[in-house]
C-alpha cells in the first residue's frame, strides 16, 4: 500500500510521510489502523530500520500517528491529521505575532509570502 520513488530527489524518510499522510488522507489507513513494525515496513520496502523510524517520529510529532509502546504505532483517531498540524502551527505563529507586537495584516502577508515562496 505504501509506496516510495527511488527517483524522487526527497529523502526516503520524507516520502514515508507522504506516503501515510496521502494513504490516511484517501482512507487506506483508517483511523486506528495498526502500522506495521519499523522492522517490518523497513524490510517491506527495503529502507533501513532508522529510515523508517524516522519517519514514524516525524509522523508522530505531527499528530497523525500515535506510539502505544509495545502495542505498537497507530493512525489517530481524530480528525485529518494535514489539517491539524497546520491549525497548530497556525496557533503558534498568531500567538508569536502578538508577542512581537506584529499586527494581523503584516503577519497574514508574511504567511502570504512564504507560501508564494514555496
Amino acid at each position: 500500500m505504501l509506496e516510495l520513488d527511488p527517483a524522487s530527489s526527497l529523502p526516503p524518510s520524507e516520502q514515508l510521510h507522504g506516503a501515510v499522510v496521502a494513504a490516511i488522507a484517501d482512507g487506506g489507513l483508517a483511523p486506528g489502523s495498526k502500522l506495521p513494525t519499523v522492522r517490518a515496513l523497513a524490510e517491506q520496502l527495503g529502507l533501513a530500520v532508522n529510515t523508517v523510524a524516522k519517519a514514524y517520529k516525524a509522523l508522530e510529532a505531527d499528530g497523525v500517528v500515535e506510539g502505544r509502546g509495545r502495542n505498537g504505532t497507530f493512525v489517530a483517531e481524530h480528525g485529518d491529521p494535514a489539517e491539524r498540524a497546520l491549525q497548530t502551527a497556525a496557533a503558534d505563529y498568531a500567538a508569536l505575532a502578538r508577542r512581537l507586537g506584529v499586527g494581523a495584516s503584516d503577519a497574514r502577508a508574511i504567511v502570504v509570502a512564504a507560501l508564494d515562496a514555496g
